[in-house]
């Protein structure tokens, strides 16, 4: 998957990461299974699926907060990362591990300040043991970002205004702030760096329904300022669908389709796409009791031991048998329309 290479920001090409599991043969946990996809610079890429279906953790192994297994990771032209996959089928198919070549890394250091990652959870992200001011300030700290405890103190203030705090919250203790009050504070730590890419996990998901707006429109405010790009990772599609540019749908570690908002919500290609879209709610019910509202069958397979072929065809009402052997190619239908299924042809 490419595109303009000075239009990209982050490139991720077959990304993999496992986690394995003590005591257990084998790669261990699957979460992400040879992700591909491109963020242009100043865009928001949204990215949904079902819980557990590693959306988190793939943004968090493009920031290399977790290790990746395999693949190759590109930022602003340099490559962050790069390895083979030491975990490869017998040709009995069962997976086993190989000596590959030592991946590629680069210190992550000076990246740290361009790349940045606000939490889901904003009481458990922040340390109860330092103040606002404290959690704030450290990040200047490490870069070396202030000449002077004034300079310092002032781009506190500054951060905290920012995101609609006041100046005064820095010498408070999270647990003395409402939810929303915390995911704020958590934004002005993100954002005290002045980086040019944040990973946005799910941050209205633990928020009143009140304050959710709030901190979007906040978001989407500080990208026009600032120039800033987002991977922007929810469960609401609604959400998803008004602060994103393009949107990518995962199921069990995998990408199954990739397109422009509009795009995705008005022709979408992937059957799991059209049962997701099915399941938003609309708000008139005339148009809601037309609507088929797609049921799938079955639980989500373990991603310890996912299933042969594509991933979704235990759960698929158009599986075929291809399906169940070959894994589908994530490739180009249409312009900027990516899926992975056999039943497009």
């Amino acid at each position: 998957m490419s595109e303009n290479k000075n239009d990209i920001l982050v490139q991720v090409d077959h990304l993999k990461k496992y986690f394995p599991v003590k005591g257990l043969k084998g790669p261990g946990v699957q979460a992400v299974e040879d992700v591909s996809l491109f963020i242009r610079r100043g865009e928001t890429l949204g990215l949904v699926g079902e819980s557990g279906c590693g959306k988190t953790t793939l943004g968090r192994t493009i920031l290399q907060l977790h290790n990746p297994t395999s693949g190759k990771i590109v930022y602003d032209g340099e490559t962050i990362f790069e390895g083979e996959d030491p975990w490869q089928a017998d040709g009995e198919g069962r997976m086993v591990h190989v000596k590959v070549p030592k991946p590629q890394q680069v210190n992550m250091l000076p990246y740290r300040r361009k790349m940045q990652i606000i939490f889901q959870d904003p009481s458990a992200s922040l340390d109860p043991r330092m103040t606002v001011g404290e959690i704030i300030g450290e990040a200047l700290d490490i870069h070396k970002l202030w000449t002077s405890k004034a300079e310092r103190t002032e781009r506190i203030k500054e951060l905290l205004g920012h995101v609609g705090l006041n100046t005064e919250h820095a010498n408070r203790y999270p647990h003395e702030f409402s939810g929303g009050q915390q995911q704020r504070v958590g934004i002005a730590r993100a954002l005290a760096v002045r980086p040019e890419f944040i990973v946005c996990d799910e941050p209205i998901s633990a928020l009143d329904v009140s304050i959710q707006s709030q901190v979007v429109n906040m978001l989407e405010d500080m990208q026009q300022e600032m120039g800033l790009t987002y991977l922007f990772i929810a469960h609401d599609l609604s959400v998803v669908r008004h602060i994103s540019s393009r949107i990518g749908v995962m199921y069990l570690g995998t990408m199954v389709e990739l397109a422009e908002s509009y795009e995705l919500n008005r022709e979408p290609l992937h059957p799991y796409t059209k049962t997701l879209l099915s399941a938003v709610p609309v708000p008139d019910p005339e148009v809601s009791r037309s609507r088929q509202r797609i049921v799938l069958e079955g639980d989500i397979p373990s991603p310890m031991n996912p299933p042969t072929g594509c991933r979704f065809h235990t759960r698929c009402p158009y599986a075929t048998e291809k399906c169940k052997q070959a894994v589908p190619e994530f490739k180009e239908y249409g312009p900027d329309h990516w899926a992975a299924c056999h039943l497009l042809g």
